[in-house]
């Protein structure tokens, strides 16, 4: 039996006792509440994914050619590397042609495209070219890219069309509105741009994710009136390769 003495001792130590947790458990609940709190507020600010859409835009040289050793060649293009950056030109993609691995593509970004054209037309760019084993005259193309797709592809296939347009414009909006079109019959859009100087003369890159469906779209009624619509004069040229390296 307690001793009447000890009585109110024990009772302050109980209400000492009870208010000590009662008052963890007020300060745990507000600790999960500020918790709470801050992943609701997380959750609704989660950033939205960039845009992979580029419309600056961006000068290029395209230059295909024959090689008679693609080895030795692309050891003398790695080599002469300090000519094309003294010429602000920058290495981008190397591709080989599908029917024929001695053809092969070089897109570079050009810092100054007026600077590009020049060296383009250059005749140490063309001895270059010679002691690599370049065969036969290059093409060398001076294009402005206008529109560009950065989006991963999961296909190293690639196809670059060259064509021309009655209207720029015109041309554009028939492109826009056969895209759906277009992935339907496994062609992907990466970028088109055209010629430095005239932008009646398009060039128009995409990936190719099913090579059936896009030769056959190639061939169809359908392709031939999107391009009725668009304004492409005559037959298009199209160089379909692989991608073999990227910068």
């Amino acid at each position: 039996m307690i001793s009447s003495r000890l009585l109110p001792v024990c009772i302050l130590t109980a209400a000492l006792f009870f208010s000590s947790c009662g008052g963890n458990e007020q300060k745990s609940t507000t600790e999960t509440t500020s918790s709470d709190s801050t992943t609701t507020t997380t959750a609704t600010t989660e950033s939205v994914a960039p845009s992979t859409i580029v419309t600056t835009p961006q000068g290029m040289l395209l230059v295909t050619h024959k090689v008679g050793n693609f080895t030795k060649w692309k050891a003398s293009y790695d080599a002469h590397d300090s000519m094309r950056l003294a010429n602000g030109i920058h290495s981008y993609v190397i591709g080989r042609s599908v029917e024929d691995s001695s053809m092969v593509f070089v897109a570079t970004k050009a810092d100054d495209i007026a600077k590009a054209k020049a060296f383009g037309a250059n005749p140490s760019l063309k001895q270059a070219m010679q002691k690599g084993g370049v065969m036969g005259k290059p093409t060398v193309s001076p294009v402005i890219i206008t529109w560009q797709d950065t989006a991963v592809v999961n296909s190293p296939l690639r196809s670059m069309t060259t064509f021309t347009v009655k209207d720029w414009d015109a041309w554009q909006k028939a492109f826009a509105d056969g895209k759906q079109e277009r992935m339907d019959n496994g062609i992907v859009d990466r970028a088109y741009g055209h010629d430095a100087d005239d932008n009646k003369k398009i060039t128009l890159v995409t990936a190719l994710t099913d090579t059936a469906k896009a030769g056959a779209y190639w061939k169809s009624d359908m392709l031939k009136k999107r391009r009725e619509a668009g304004g492409v004069i005559g037959q298009p040229a199209r160089f379909v390769f692989h991608i073999v390296q990227r910068y």
